[in-house]
């Protein structure tokens, strides 16, 4: 699926003002890190590992886990994932780095958790998981 299809169905699954941008940068994100091949080609395992490893790992498990979503900086999010994968993605939504950082801080909680409604990351893919939600 296209990254612009992928960032409808996200934009579609945040709702609200802005969405539609948050979707497109959540799903430059996610081809960025699924064109890795991490997370075994699941691109939103990929992302919780590489937030994981970037020291969020309490962040993440909230966000997956059924209470409330803790909150994240755009600070963090440019400290856990790597430069070269922000940079991509800013250049990509025609942003600066740190803004995008913001723009995926604010959408990163809501949308991990509606994207793992059982408390895991499920298998398969996501356009099929996000069309379900909607």
């Amino acid at each position: 699926m296209a990254d612009d299809d992928l960032g409808s169905l996200l934009g579609g699954l945040l709702g609200g003002e802005r969405s539609g941008a948050r979707g497109n940068l959540l799903a430059a994100l996610l081809g960025t890190l699924g064109d890795s091949g991490q997370g075994g080609g699941n691109p939103l395992a990929a992302l919780l590992s590489e937030l994981r490893d970037g020291g969020l790992e309490g962040k993440t498990r909230s966000w997956v886990g059924s209470g409330a979503n803790e909150p994240i900086t755009g600070a963090e999010v440019a400290q856990a994932l790597p430069y070269q994968t922000l940079d991509r993605v800013a250049q990509q939504a025609g942003i600066a780095p740190e803004e995008a950082a913001d723009q995926l801080a604010a959408a990163l909680p809501e949308a991990v958790d509606k994207l793992t409604p059982d408390g895991e990351v499920p298998q398969g893919s996501l356009e099929d998981l996000i069309k379900a939600r909607l």
